[in-house]
């Protein structure tokens, strides 16, 4: 998969969209996506099965303490299972058939490389992810990669793939980290800016939520500005997603104005409703009024 030296971009994911080798509009036309999470970068709420065989003492919270639990055969053969069993070329015609033309795909750093003492399970989750690029043209959903896991954990959450300290710009080796997070993305746009993927490759994630209110905000604005000026350096065209940080959408006016030559940047901002128990209780009708009032009204004062 993703090897062929012919492709087709002429499908579209449906009537009311253009083709992938037409031109969409983007910040115009509405777009209507689906991610699918917990596949190339596990999230113990998506797959609690993976952790719920051990007991607190095991301590195998993440990516990192299961596959360092499993050890490097059974790690590999389990991941395997795992890609080639969650997300097939069904769920992509699934996500076709449900209306939504766009698909964004989680994956992380150690899809393209592994460090010293990483117990990550290397390269595999790499092909899935070519495979998966290419269900998605067949069924003419555009693309949005989403860098989930950084070097070091951009957050310290157990979905970047190690639960703890931040250690991604942040601490002894945070510039060390920023930097191999750099040498990723050369990799990644130089291989994404090849002709097979401009029209199906439509975004391209930065990194996932980086915990900004744990970071230094001029670091990290820094470090952005340097990974939009290469990726642009190596000819990727394609809409540059960067995370919102938690900071507050009113404390992003004006932020990177100028960063980007081609003036395509998306700040991605995740509103979830279901880590809190009274958003929860709430009736349905006062859910949508919730998100179309209250994050309605955040967009307009960013």
């Amino acid at each position: 998969m993703g090897l062929n030296s012919t492709w087709d971009d002429s499908t579209k994911a449906n009537r009311n969209v253009p083709a992938l080798d037409g031109v969409w509009s983007y910040g115009y036309m509405p777009i209507r996506g689906m991610n699918v999470g917990g596949w190339l970068s596990l999230e113990p709420f998506i797959t609690p099965s993976f952790f719920s065989g051990y007991n607190t003492h095991d301590n195998v919270v993440d990516e990192y303490t299961l596959t360092d639990k499993l050890g490097p055969s059974k790690a590999a053969s389990t991941l395997e299972r795992h890609y080639s069993s969650f997300v097939t070329e069904q769920t992509f015609a699934d996500i076709q058939a449900a209306g939504f033309d766009h698909v964004r795909i989680p994956f992380s750093y150690w899809a393209v490389t592994t460090y010293s003492g990483d117990p990550y399970v290397p390269h595999i989750s790499w092909r899935y992810l070519l495979r998966g690029i290419e269900w998605a043209r067949k069924y003419g959903l555009r693309v949005n990669l989403d860098l989930h896991g950084a070097p070091g954990s951009q957050n310290g959450w157990n979905h970047s793939g190690r639960q703890g300290p931040i250690n991604w710009l942040n601490g002894t080796n945070g510039a060390l980290n920023g930097q191999r997070t750099l040498d990723i993305h050369d990799q990644l746009s130089k291989f994404f800016a090849q002709p097979r993927y401009k029209n199906i490759v439509t975004m391209y994630g930065l990194v996932n939520e980086p915990r900004m209110t744990a970071l230094d905000k001029t670091t990290l604005l820094k470090w952005t500005t340097t990974a939009i000026s290469l990726i642009r350096a190596n000819n990727v065209s394609a809409v540059l997603v960067f995370g919102d940080g938690f900071m507050g959408l009113d404390k992003w006016q004006g932020q990177l104005q100028s960063a980007d030559p081609l003036g395509k940047l998306l700040l991605d901002v995740h509103q979830y409703v279901i880590f809190n128990v009274d958003q929860i209780a709430l009736r349905h009708s006062d859910k949508l009024n919730f998100a179309c009032g209250g994050w309605t009204a955040q967009m307009l004062r960013s």
